[in-house]
């Protein structure tokens, strides 16, 4: 009886790419070989959780599995053996009229996944640009066997199930399937003696320390892209690449909404009344004077062209925007109060408007 691959590694049929590889590794550290003596249930064990990882970590073949089971990958796939149907039409026509619809030949190794990192920087990094360094562990080539898959002093050979071409055929019906070969998968190639280092996949995992190059202008979801630090091909492939994802952590005084900065500034009722100025620190280093209109009211924002964020890759900056805040004094001295007072006394309302006509249409209305 054929034991299904996912009972195998003991994960679900949806398990994603990362947790059917998680199962792997923890598995073939318990049962591999050397770390059992010789023994002979433990060598079986560790063939059929290699074989069944082998076909999982493989889109395509998962597919095939999940879609025929074992079936996909007996030559022949006689009798009980899936019909011919659409999916199938590609390797039917690469049958009868070469490779013009499909590509024959060997199955080029495929090169190394992409992968994600997600950076931490705080507004003043963002603003000024920074180089930082990551660690990640990222699958890297084995330096024992070069990225070959087989142990030092060996060498890989040709596939005697499909004489090096990649690829058997097998009866549908009537007609010729040309499927990747089930010995080789589709490399034309075998290992005999596997590497120890990497056992036969020609890369490990290791622990990288990468230098980051973060620019100014940086926003949220900037992603930077290093070409070739992504993971390492199977059996010396092309590794993939590595985007890094921005993240701007909050800043205690600014907010940031593309290129501009925005923040708030308490003033005393009496600059609000009187106007003056006030002085703003920007990231730059540099300090700002924000110049108050006589009268200004809570909430009004007042606009310092070209001190905001940098453009991305450009030229320029935006602008740096502060909300006024008017402060009502909770401490007051006699002298103080007794000021406010001569003012309240020749107060006509002509200098408070709005509070002014509010009353008026709360009169009216209430009389009304």
């Amino acid at each position: 009886m054929e034991v299904d691959y996912y009972e195998v590694l003991g994960v679900s049929r949806d398990a994603d790419d990362r947790t059917i590889k998680s199962a792997y590794r923890r598995l073939a550290m318990e049962f591999h070989p050397d770390r059992n003596g010789g023994c002979k249930d433990n060598e079986a064990k560790f063939k059929s959780i290699s074989v069944a990882y082998d076909c999982l970590k493989d889109p395509q073949k998962r597919a095939a599995y999940d879609k025929y089971g074992h079936a996909a990958f007996q030559q022949g796939m006689g009798g009980g053996g899936p019909q011919a149907d659409f999916g199938d039409l590609g390797d039917i026509f690469e049958t009868i009229f070469g490779s013009a619809f499909g590509g024959g030949g060997r199955t080029r190794p495929r090169r190394g996944a992409d992968l994600r990192f997600d950076l931490e920087v705080n507004l003043e990094d963002a603003f000024h640009g920074k180089t930082t360094e990551i660690k990640m562990e990222v699958s890297v080539t084995c330096e024992p066997c070069k990225g070959s898959g087989a142990a030092p002093g060996t060498a890989r050979r040709g596939c005697e199930l499909c004489a090096g071409r990649g690829k058997v055929r097998a009866h549908q019906g009537l007609f010729v399937i040309e499927r990747p070969c089930p010995n080789c998968h589709g490399s034309g190639e075998v290992i005999e003696s596997p590497c120890r280092e990497c056992r036969g996949e020609g890369r490990v995992d290791k622990v990288q320390a990468l230098a980051v190059e973060v620019p100014p202008g940086v926003d949220n979801g900037t992603r930077i892209r290093l070409t070739g630090k992504g993971e390492a091909g199977p059996m010396g492939a092309p590794p993939g690449d590595l985007y890094i994802f921005v993240h701007i952590k909050p800043h205690a005084v600014f907010e940031r909404e593309g290129t501009a900065l925005f923040t708030r500034a308490p003033i005393s009722f009496s600059t609000a009344a009187l106007g003056g100025t006030i002085d703003i620190p920007g990231l730059d280093g540099e300090v700002h004077a924000i110049e108050i209109p006589a009268g200004i009211q809570s909430t009004r924002q007042l606009r310092k062209r070209g001190a905001g964020m940098p453009v991305l890759q450009g030229r320029g900056r935006g602008d740096l925007v502060v909300e006024i805040q008017v402060e009502t004094p909770t401490k007051l001295s006699a002298r103080q109060k007794e000021l406010l007072r001569e003012f309240q006394e020749t107060e006509t309302g002509e200098e408070c408007p709005e509070s002014a006509g509010f009353f008026a249409k709360l009169k009216s209305a209430l009389k009304g």
